[in-house]
């Protein structure tokens, strides 16, 4: 013990830190409390608490905002079932005739040779009337397997979606991005089109383009089908796009490209679009859907897919002709088409929820 100055309190012996000798491994911070794991360095600690030293070794890893919005996503389960499901339906209508036809010989378009069997038997039913794995769904008026043409019909139906779709994001995201970032008298002179067209019910736009450019094959008709809706439905895209550059075309990073010298349209496409990419994502997925009941409607009209190519909308239409009678010819089309609809809204919804800033927290 020292001995107390006669000026001075008493003071409590003090202990000194002990200091890791040099070439030894120092010992690990000590956990104080449980939570998530502050990644960072050993000098840069302000706490001992839930700190992972990199002294230590280990390797700091981030994670990236395209990481967090798929574990958001993740944990949305209707979104998870509706992205299962529309993967399952896809995949179905890929393979699924391919299967059919090697399991049973039945192809989407294979009428029976046999005059007796060219009519329509209910699901799980052999023409005798004994109970069969052959037809899942039944067949149709001229005797032709429901599951497959179905499943055929998914292809179309689903080529229908995407590649409008497709469509859509190319026109409206750059008609958007340019009306948003040169403004001005062409902003408004852009969007009032917009505006005009947005004051016609597309619909008929679409009707009236059919007429007009009729095609004589069924392929041809598929092909003016793709470009008719892609041509109507990039709106609202459109506006999305400008109301995003908008608000991000005099940030920082866009004053400093221009400053340097980047050219207008490597400025809009190469910096400024790829920042629009998760409002065009999410309606994207809320495009598709939209698309294919478009294209299930123009068909039960007459107006979409053309004998001898199905889609759900066409077999839809056959069967609301003799639903009294046959309701299954309605019903295996009906429930898948509304299956896929609601599976891919799901998605939507899941998708902007995992892709709002606001939701991270």
């Amino acid at each position: 013990m020292k001995e107390n100055s006669p000026n001075k309190p008493t003071e409590p012996d003090k202990v000194e830190p002990a200091l890791t000798p040099l070439g030894t491994t120092p010992e690990p911070p000590v956990r104080s409390r449980s939570g998530d794991i502050i990644h960072t360095a050993g000098e840069l600690a302000v706490g001992e608490g839930d700190v992972r030293s990199a002294e230590l070794g280990e390797e700091v890893r981030g994670h990236s905002l395209g990481r967090d919005a798929w574990h958001r996503l993740l944990r949305n389960r209707l979104a998870v079932v509706g992205l299962v499901l529309v993967l399952l339906i896809a995949i179905s209508s890929l393979v699924g005739p391919f299967i059919i036809r090697q399991m049973t010989g039945a192809t989407p378009d294979y009428i029976p040779a046999d005059a007796a069997l060219i009519k329509s038997f209910p699901p799980f039913r052999a023409p005798d009337g004994s109970f069969s794995f052959k037809h899942p769904l039944g067949t149709d008026n001229q005797g032709r397997d429901l599951l497959a043409r179905v499943l055929q019909g998914g292809q179309i139906s689903l080529m229908v979606g995407i590649i409008a779709t497709l469509m859509s994001l190319l026109i409206g995201v750059s008609y958007g991005a340019i009306a948003g970032y040169l403004g001005g008298r062409i902003d408004n002179i852009m969007m009032r089109v917009v505006d005009v067209l947005y004051s016609l019910p597309y619909i008929i736009i679409v009707i009236v383009l059919l007429s007009m450019f009729k095609k004589q094959t069924a392929q041809g008709q598929l092909i003016l089908l793709f470009v008719a809706l892609g041509s109507v439905s990039w709106l609202t895209m459109a506006r999305i796009v400008r109301g995003q550059v908008l608000s991000i075309k005099n940030q920082e990073f866009v004053l400093a490209a221009r400053a340097t010298g980047v050219s207008t349209p490597r400025i809009i496409f190469r910096h400024i679009v790829p920042n629009t990419l998760g409002p065009v994502i999410v309606y994207a997925t809320l495009t598709i859907p939209s698309v294919m009941l478009a294209e299930a409607f123009l068909s039960f009209l007459g107006f979409g897919v053309q004998p001898p190519i199905a889609s759900w909308g066409s077999l839809a239409a056959d069967g609301s002709q003799s639903i009294a009678i046959y309701p299954w010819q309605l019903l295996g089309p009906g429930l898948t088409m509304g299956l896929t609809l609601f599976s891919l809204n799901f998605v939507g919804d899941g998708l902007r929820d995992a892709l709002d800033p606001q939701m991270r927290k």
